[in-house]
């Protein structure tokens, strides 16, 4: 009988586990050359790849834990980011990148940042900033990022949010973002409307 129950509850186990899984679909953006497709890569193929600038988008699916994560890399010129508002339906989390070395235009991307943040179809979305090129001398570090960024703004508290620092060709902080972005993506319901 004790044998039964076991096998009963390890049965109940794994049913849980196979409903317990999560689908998210991802926005992958930010400033061109900031990191986004090698971030991906690496996420998805363990490796740092040669990549050229994303004119269009790439998409790939990621499993992290018992998350399944449809990722859409957007690309990041000046002309293409108007677009980007084309692929915010049914979005459950957005990773924007920066490139964390270049100070020039960290305005730049706070603005891109602020516009995406405003944006009503985003407005459940929880933010993952990956604040790339770490290994560079001298960027900006995830707390001094957030500030510059406007994230700490009463407008966004009510945002979930994180800013991890990374570098995308060694994936340091890659593994630690996705862990972040998970649980935020649990703290929330899931979006219905793909």
């Amino acid at each position: 009988m004790g044998l039964l129950v076991s096998k009963i509850s390890q049965a109940l186990e794994s049913l849980g586990s196979v409903f317990s899984n999560r689908q998210a679909r991802i926005v992958m953006i930010g400033l061109d050359a900031a990191g986004k497709t090698t971030i991906l890569y690496k996420l998805k193929l363990d490796e740092a790849v040669q990549t050229l600038p994303t004119i269009g988008f790439n998409v790939e699916t990621i499993q992290h834990n018992r998350l399944t994560m449809t990722v859409w890399d957007i690309g990041g010129q000046h002309k293409i980011r108007p677009l980007w508002r084309h692929y915010y339906h049914g979005t459950d989390a957005v990773i924007f990148v920066v490139d964390s070395a270049d100070r020039e235009r960290l305005f730049e991307a706070q603005d891109e940042l602020q516009k995406v943040m405003s944006s009503d179809e985003l407005a459940r979305a929880c933010i993952l900033v990956f604040a790339n090129k770490q290994d560079v001398s001298g960027s900006v570090s995830a707390n001094e990022m957030a500030e510059q960024l406007g994230l700490f703004k009463s407008t966004h508290r009510q945002r979930l949010w994180h800013v991890q620092p990374c570098c995308a060709k060694t994936g340091q902080g890659l593994v630690e973002g996705l862990q972040e972005l998970a649980r935020m993506l649990k703290s929330q319901p899931a979006s219905v409307d793909y």
